[in-house]
């Protein structure tokens, strides 16, 4: 058995998007998990994931033919250059602006940028501010 590394302590424990177009959301989303440095976990015919995400085509088993409706995403960034990189490789790579990086009135230090994937979902980088974490994130290896 291979061996397997997740990391948990946060909300959600996965979602799956099914998209229209894997190979166009494949090079989008491959651009914009370099740009935060986020690696892919990994990839087949009809499907590709990264960290807690799960992208497939309406093909793959689990979607059961239905694509999956408009939603919004935010990753975290390290800093501010991470979420204009972001949201330079998204524009580059297929991704329409929704609101380019900048602060937000959400509370003091929230800065983020905005984008919608080739299927129109709302994606978007943020980075909340000068923080102190005390690990970056629970790791589990099985």
């Amino acid at each position: 058995m291979q061996t397997q590394e997740l990391h948990r302590g946060r909300l959600i424990d996965h979602i799956q998007l099914v998209v229209q177009d894997l190979a166009a959301s494949r090079r989008f989303y491959s651009a914009v998990f370099s740009a935060l440095e986020i690696p892919t976990g990994g990839t087949g015919e009809d499907y590709f994931w990264a960290d807690e995400l799960f992208i497939s085509s309406a093909d793959c088993a689990s979607a059961q033919g239905v694509l999956t409706g408009r939603h919004h995403l935010a990753f975290q960034a390290r800093d501010r250059p991470m979420v204009e990189e972001f949201y330079k490789a998204a524009l580059a790579n297929g991704g329409l602006d929704n609101g380019g990086p900048g602060d937000r009135a959400y509370h003091p230090g929230y800065y983020a940028a905005f984008v919608l994937d080739p299927d129109g979902n709302n994606i978007e980088a943020v980075h909340h501010g000068e923080a102190n974490r005390s690990v970056p994130s629970v790791k589990i290896t099985f």
